[in-house]
């Protein structure tokens, strides 16, 4: 006889509560650098089924999930899917998650401003960086230089 799985309504995963009424496969992709490809990769590479709802995931499968989460490449996923490939600190490939990967980001952005790159300048003027057209585009504040028409006669 198996055991009734017992339902649970939120589930907290590498420090995100999560809606237990969600299949995993989306639910994962609520984790800030979880996208739903990673994550679908990562639950095949544990074998657990994507379409599984969370509020029924075992305290095992939430453990093996998040140590997953840690070091995908560890699991038998390719380090191209990391989403910070040859760290420039350490050389290795990291997959960062949550507030990681936020600190990451910013700390990223600060050394590209401090080294005076490119890149760093467009970030330290608020101007686009990827190479966008900022003729039209990107636009803050009132608009200049237009001006409604007067109707005749009113």
């Amino acid at each position: 006889m198996g055991l009734v799985q017992e339902y649970r309504y939120i589930v907290r995963i590498a420090g995100v509560d999560l809606d237990g009424s969600m299949r995993i496969d989306y639910g994962l992709s609520k984790i800030k650098g979880v996208g739903i490809r990673i994550g679908g990769a990562l639950l095949r590479a544990l074998k657990i089924d994507p379409t599984k709802r969370i509020g029924y995931l075992s305290d095992e499968e939430i453990h093996r999930i998040e140590t997953a989460l840690k070091n995908p490449p560890s699991h038998g996923l390719p380090s191209w899917m990391c989403n910070r490939s040859r760290d420039p600190q350490s050389g290795e490939n990291l997959h960062l998650i949550g507030p990681d990967l936020e600190f990451q980001t910013k700390a990223d952005i600060e050394f590209m401003k401090k080294i005076r790159s490119w890149k760093g300048i467009r970030h330290s003027l608020g101007l686009k960086v990827r190479g966008q057209r900022t003729r039209t585009t990107g636009r803050t504040g009132r608009a200049v230089g237009v001006r409604k028409k007067r109707i005749e006669g009113r």
